[in-house]
């Protein structure tokens, strides 16, 4: 699997964390910044940079962290392809991907502590679409949005 993270000043250092998380798991990471911190960097440079690659289908799945997630999810959802979901809960995680086919995970680095966006992360990866009539029927009419 091909997995793509993007934080801003706010997730960086719970991004360079849960790529040690990551490198674990059978893999394939991306980073799609920032590369460093900078405390005036803003977060939909970053979101929308692994939603592109996301849309552009070079990411099976992607990782987005900032402050809150909020804007990281808002900005992430503009891009066509995107299912950009802010989960705090291990349930919502994989509940998204099952039920919703969430291909984009948003983090709050100041909502969640390194363990629980650890266990978050990994529940979102492992997690895959039902592929049951109702929820195909459900993402069709989430699909049929974006025209």
């Amino acid at each position: 699997m091909k997995v793509v993270i993007g934080a801003d000043h706010g997730g960086f250092e719970l991004k360079e964390y849960l790529k040690k998380v990551i490198s674990g798991m059978d893999v394939e990471l991306t980073d799609a910044g920032n590369l460093v911190y900078d405390t005036k960097d803003d977060y939909p440079d970053f979101a929308i940079a692994v939603a592109k690659i996301i849309s552009e289908k070079k990411a099976d799945k992607g990782i987005i962290i900032c402050g809150s997630g909020v804007g990281a999810c808002i900005a992430a959802n503009k891009v066509k392809g995107v299912r950009a979901g802010l989960c705090h809960d291990t349930y919502s995680a994989h509940q998204g991907v099952e039920h919703d086919d969430m291909n984009v995970l948003c983090l709050g680095a100041r909502v969640v502590g390194t363990e629980v966006a650890g266990e978050l992360v990994k529940s979102y990866l492992l997690a895959k679409f039902s592929g049951e009539e109702r929820h195909k029927r459900r993402l069709q009419k989430v699909l049929d949005l974006e025209g």
